[in-house]
C-alpha cells in the first residue's frame, strides 16, 4: 500500500481555495445532518467528554486517506499539522488512547448507517452513468 504524507491532504497555495485544506474541502461534501441523526439514533455522543463521534469520523476518514496504518501513526500526523486541526474539523489534538477508546466502545452501527446513507448517494449520482455501481440496499 503507497504511503501518502499528511501533508498532501493539507493545500499549501491559500489563494486558491481560501485557505481550506483539502481534507476539508471533502469532509464539505458529506451530509453532517445525516450523519447527526445516525449518532442520535444510538446515542453515540452520550458521555462523550474528549473525541466526538464526528471527531473519530474525521480522524479515521484522514486515517484513510493518508493511508495511515495504526493509531500511533494517526496520532503522529494529526499532532504534526497541530494548529489546522481545529480548520480540519477537530476541536484538539486526538490521542491516541482516547481513539482506542471510542474505536472499541461507541456503536458500529453509527458508521453502518452512515455508510450506507453515502452508499445511498453514490447510487443515484451514478444511476444513469456507465460505471457499473450496482444498487446496494440494506
Amino acid at each position: 500500500m503507497k504511503c501518502v504524507p499528511a501533508s498532501c491532504l493539507i493545500a499549501h497555495d491559500e489563494g486558491m481555495n481560501e485557505g481550506k485544506s483539502i481534507f476539508s474541502q471533502l469532509i464539505d461534501f458529506l451530509p453532517d445532518r445525516e450523519f447527526r441523526r445516525c449518532v442520535a439514533r444510538y446515542r453515540g455522543d452520550r458521555y462523550t467528554k474528549k473525541l466526538s463521534c464526528w471527531e473519530q469520523f474525521l480522524a479515521m476518514a484522514f486515517a484513510q486517506l493518508a493511508y495511515r496504518e495504526s493509531l500511533r501513526d494517526i496520532e503522529a500526523c494529526l499532532g504534526a499539522i497541530g494548529p489546522k486541526l481545529y480548520h480540519m474539523g477537530f476541536g484538539s489534538a486526538v490521542a491516541r488512547s482516547t481513539l482506542a477508546d471510542a474505536n472499541e466502545d461507541r456503536d458500529w452501527r453509527i458508521f453502518a448507517d452512515f455508510a450506507q446513507v453515502l452508499i445511498r448517494a453514490a447510487v443515484k449520482l451514478y444511476a444513469d452513468d456507465a460505471t457499473g455501481i450496482k444498487d446496494v440496499r440494506d
